[in-house]
């Protein structure tokens, strides 16, 4: 049986939980019938705003916090952020759920005479709760705090709040109910003896309980802000203020720093660790060693479109961590994303999204600050290359072993899969790798083993061309549609003498009504898909995938492999695909990395490679989806 508060009466409701405000909003709304207008001084319509507004200044501090492009220099701690931990905090609001409740319970009950004369702006209020703050917030929160660190207490109540393996703003609100009790004891009491006293306001309420979750998102985001010069400049600063090393110090070691935001308390108490200090030092400065080290591998990535560009790591943990989809909720924001898209296009520079351990290694994510559409403007063509070259050039001072390029980023009609950059820059230490080998690979090895014939659209493209002289070399017939004879021709001459037959040029859709293995690698229009039998499957390698309209038909996903199980800190999906799962492209550089290969991976793939890097792939544990 359950420890009691140790878990939230509407854990069953799931986000169903939010219609705990309804009988808020039902005031709101009848207030507004009654004064014909937006009732600015109702108590419970700040409460409302109140929430809102805390929730998003965790959500800032999260966001800020997870840039990496600005604040991976100053990490506290280096490691990443899993999908078990995302999971566990997964309801991190629920503290501000209950603060809202209580409030609610208090406004309706007239505890607080003061709450009755709304007043705006009272200067000593702000006097009466800084000394409430300092005389009884602080040292209740310290005592208190020391107490859920001792025996059954701990295990009951704390220790989930301490499972968090690298602390985040989001971090700071994970509790069980005992725990976020008392933070609302600790943060209410200043508040209520402002009121009790005369000198409560609604500016009060707001700049206390802002200025509070400020503090704590920010001595839970693991990213120092504050300059250690300021605390040289003033010694006492260091123990009226705590950092974020301070903070995470506490979370992994749990046998000092339990203040609320003074270290001063834990002065008195003799549960200080003066390490706190150094760290933060280091942290600032960037001389930690986790926190600068470079990475060996980089997955060049680009932005799909405009509603895919909020799926990164920094703007929804909620979104990021499950495979893409287009979700109402994303709607209002797309104004926000099309100003940031105009930045990026302004800024022009690659930055860091996301970046995982594999085996002691770091694994980066870079992104291209370009969309999808750019790429097919012949306009756009040399500013796009001059960004994947700056990417790699940069990968290249620092050390970087291997860069894979993602989709488009190796379009042959942008720049030959690669090769414009090896052959600019023949003395790069930096492999480039375009990944399709193992791409081509995933995709051969989902055709059915009994398959006689197969239907292959973009068959002259990297790809198509790969898979047409694989598949003939087992003695499958292959459809190859395109208008080119010269095209067609140049690629059944690569093939074996004895094979040729087997690759057949098509020009028309009809000619494959009777065959049920489609290789799609050109976009098809629901008009184009109807000339498939029923029963086919879809197998695609094409960017964005088609659009599944047949019912009778099954659609494969993208190629895609599954990482090994010993990847750490991986907490986002890459696009569509599912947690653990990236791109066949992405998982053909990590081989490339894992095995040592010292050769670029560019234009032209090699057919007789595709075994050895499929056999690669698997000996390493990566496993196909």
């Amino acid at each position: 049986m359950a420890a009691p508060l140790s878990s939230w009466p509407w854990a069953s409701l799931g986000q169903y939980k939010y219609l705990l405000y309804g009988p808020l909003v039902w005031k709101v709304v009848q207030e507004w019938q009654e004064q014909r207008g937006l009732p600015l001084d109702s108590w419970w319509l700040h409460l409302l705003v109140l929430f809102a507004v805390r929730g998003l200044t965790y959500q800032f501090w999260f966001s800020y916090a997870n840039m990496l492009f600005f604040t991976r220099r100053r990490r506290v701690v280096a490691d990443g952020v899993d999908f078990k931990q995302i999971d566990a905090e997964w309801d991190w609001d629920n503290f501000l759920l209950l603060q809202t409740l209580i409030g609610a319970t208090v406004v309706n009950s007239s505890l607080l005479p003061g709450l009755r004369q709304l007043c705006l702006w009272d200067p000593r209020g702000w006097a009466i709760v800084l000394l409430l703050h300092v005389g009884f917030s602080e040292p209740v929160f310290y005592w208190a705090h020391r107490a859920l660190h001792r025996g059954p207490l701990f295990s009951h109540y704390h220790s989930a709040h301490h499972s968090s393996a690298v602390t985040q703003p989001l971090t700071a609100g994970f509790g069980t109910p005992l725990e976020c009790l008392i933070l609302t004891l600790v943060m209410g009491a200043p508040l209520a003896g402002a009121f009790l006293m005369g000198a409560g306001s609604v500016g009060l309420v707001y700049g206390y309980a802002l200025v509070f979750d400020y503090l704590r998102a920010m001595g839970y985001s693991n990213v120092e802000v504050v300059s250690s010069r300021a605390f040289d400049a003033f010694p006492p600063l260091r123990y009226i203020l705590y950092t974020p090393s301070y903070v995470s110090l506490h979370h992994r070691e749990k046998r000092a720093n339990f203040c609320l935001f003074m270290p001063a308390f834990d002065a008195l108490g003799g549960t200080l660790d003066r390490r706190a200090w150094e760290l933060q030092r280091a942290a600032y400065e960037g001389r930690d060693g986790g926190a600068m080290r470079a990475p060996e591998f980089v997955f060049l990535a680009h932005v799909v479109d405009i509603m895919s560009s909020m799926h990164v790591p920094f703007v929804l943990r909620s979104l990021s961590s499950t495979p893409f989809a287009n979700h109402f909720i994303l709607l209002p924001f797309w104004p926000v994303a099309i100003f940031f898209m105009l930045l990026m296009w302004c800024c022009s520079k690659t930055f860091v999204v996301s970046f995982y351990y594999l085996r002691g290694h770091l694994h980066q994510t870079w992104t291209v600050p370009r969309y999808g559409f750019q790429y097919f403007l012949p306009a756009a063509k040399k500013g796009i290359n001059q960004q994947i070259e700056l990417a790699i050039l940069r990968a290249d001072r620092m050390g970087v072993k291997v860069l894979s390029l993602a989709a488009l980023n190796k379009n042959e009609a942008l720049n030959g899969g690669g090769t414009l950059f090896v052959n600019k820059h023949p003395d790069l230490r930096v492999r480039v790798v375009h990944g399709n080998t193992l791409t081509a690979a995933v995709i051969l090895n989902g055709i059915p083993s009994n398959a006689m014939d197969v239907f292959l659209t973009g068959a002259t493209s990297k790809l198509g061309r790969a898979i047409a002289l694989y598949l003939c070399r087992k003695k499958i017939r292959v459809l190859m549609l395109t208008m080119s004879s010269e095209r067609f021709l140049k690629i059944q001459r690569e093939a074996p003498a004895e094979f040729q037959q087997y690759l057949v040029q098509v020009t028309k859709y009809q000619a494959a009504q009777n065959c049920k293995t489609w290789m799609v690698g050109k976009w098809l229009s629901p008009r184009e898909q109807r000339w498939a039998p029923a029963g086919t499957h879809f197998h695609q390698f094409v960017v964005p995938p088609i659009i599944g309209f047949r019912r009778d038909c099954t659609y494969g996903k993208l190629a895609a492999m599954r990482l090994p199980k010993d990847v750490q800190g991986l907490g986002s999906c890459e696009y569509t695909m599912e947690r653990g799962v990236v791109h066949a492209c992405h998982a053909g550089g990590v081989v490339h990395f894992l095995e040592g290969w010292d050769h670029h991976e560019v234009g032209a793939i090699d057919v007789d490679r595709i075994d050895v890097v499929w056999r690669a792939a698997l000996k390493h544990g990566l496993t196909p989806v």
